[in-house]
């Protein structure tokens, strides 16, 4: 798509959209192969897929800031009409993700059983979540490629071909599971590995597809003859990639640290109100889709226009960019909030107590999305001309000593329901921090770019 000229709403929804359903995709794909390991291995296989999960989370978080550095590269470059530098970029991330993701994969085979004890995981566990965890890392390399290539053609502006091949994964990993854990027809009985053989094949299958389908369709990124040098990235390239992408992935770090922190707090309230905030946690993974989807088109939207020097854009596509987070994420908000019973009782059951502490906390704390959204998208364009630290800054102090602090002062008075007013109350003063760093206007001053 060129994202530089034409209706700015418009081409934000219809860019975005294909990042949402993603996304969507990817979570459901998650949740039904947890079914699938839940109702044929039982609960410890699942406790093991859950710790193996965390270690592989943690590893894409600390790449993806690196993708998302280098996608401010090709959406300048495109913006501007440099395909080459589209393609140079590309090839760059690429060749570093190659690179990362094998030493990853072969110091994650030999250390499994290191990590996994470091993560404490229960003895019941481990010896399933150690045969996971070893074949999850022989899928690294594949799984690293893909997610590297669709954030770089979301960068490029293509955001279709990635929905293509992510549909292709999910129906495959879907397939694959019980026909390995169970060992169906000719395949073998694998059990838990078979879970972890599935999501590599459907990786594996449909990385080599999407590499197919650019090549076939000539697309813009794709890199023939003496491009494949690209895949060699250039010190101007990687003092950008990791000076841009270590703060971006560790926002993501912060984020996830946050959470884990809030599972702790959340635990001392007991059984109930813990078991209350596991099933809070999965719908709100859906209510928060919205605001990261069409952050990420923002993102892109506004380096493609920075690139074209179309700054007159800039702010019409942030608002814009608000503006259908807001819209798209109330909608959300107001049916879980009609529907929670019902919703909640997917995970808890009907005649369970926690659905009526799961109901409270999210009487409280559901709208916390509505500010936290609109923080993202900020973000998105600020990262869209490199200003990355700020935003890294900013999201430190509300998840940590905001957060904690608020919820420290107030425990006293309030209890538990200090943690849930926590959430909005520390996302408002996020909005507050990111709104007057935007306003302020020195991110748009021009970045340095690799060279």
């Amino acid at each position: 798509m060129d994202l530089t000229s034409g209706p700015i709403a418009k081409t934000l929804i219809i860019f975005a959209l294909p990042t949402l359903a993603s996304n969507v995709l990817q979570t459901l794909s998650g949740s039904v192969n947890s079914i699938w390991v839940g109702q044929f291995l039982g609960e410890s296989a699942l406790a093991a897929t859950a710790n193996a999960n965390i270690i592989m989370f943690l590893m894409f978080a600390t790449f993806f800031g690196f993708g998302m550095a280098a996608t401010v590269l090709i959406g300048q470059a495109i913006g501007r009409g440099d395909i080459d530098a589209a393609r140079r970029a590309s090839g760059g991330v690429i060749g570093l993700s190659l690179i990362f993701s094998v030493a990853i994969a072969v110091v994650g085979w030999f250390a499994s059983d290191a990590i996994l004890r470091w993560l404490e995981t229960p003895v019941e566990a481990f010896t399933l979540a150690h045969d996971y965890l070893r074949v999850t890392f022989i899928a690294v390399p594949a799984s690293m490629l893909m997610v590297t290539l669709m954030m770089a053609s979301r960068g490029a502006g293509d955001a279709v071909t990635p929905l293509r091949f992510m549909i292709l994964s999910v129906v495959l990993d879907i397939v694959f599971n019980p026909v390995l854990i169970l060992g169906l027809g000719p395949f073998p009985q694998m059990g838990i590995a078979g879970s972890a053989m599935a999501t590599a094949l459907a990786g594996t299958i449909s990385l080599a597809a999407m590499i197919g389908w650019f090549y076939a369709k000539d697309h813009v990124l794709r890199l023939r003859g003496r491009e494949l040098a690209y895949l060699y990235p250039t010190w101007g390239e990687l003092r950008f990639i990791f000076g841009k992408g270590v703060p971006m992935g560790a926002q993501m770090l912060v984020l996830s640290g946050a959470g884990l922190v809030m599972v702790g707090l959340v635990n001392r309230e007991g059984l109930v109100t813990a078991a209350a905030y596991g099933a809070t946690l999965q719908l709100w993974n859906y209510v928060q889709m919205p605001a990261l989807a069409v952050g990420a088109a923002v993102s892109a939207m506004v380096a493609q226009n920075i690139g074209a020097h179309r700054w007159d854009r800039v702010s019409a596509i942030t608002n814009s960019g608000i503006a259908i987070n807001l819209i798209m994420t109330g909608a959300l908000i107001v049916l879980l909030l009609l529907f929670d019973r019902p919703a909640l009782g997917l995970f808890l059951g009907t005649e369970s107590p926690a659905i009526d502490v799961a109901r409270h906390i999210q009487l409280i704390a559901t709208w916390t999305f509505l500010p936290f959204g609109t923080t993202i998208v900020l973000i998105g364009t600020l990262r869209a001309n490199g200003s990355v630290v700020p935003p890294l800054i900013i999201l430190f102090l509300s998840m940590f000593p905001i957060r904690l602090g608020i919820y420290h002062f107030a425990y006293p008075a309030l209890g538990g329901d200090a943690i849930w007013w926590s959430f909005p109350l520390s996302s408002l003063t996020s909005l507050a921090m990111a709104w007057a760093w935007y306003a302020r206007g020195t991110w748009r001053r021009p970045q340095p770019l690799a060279g």
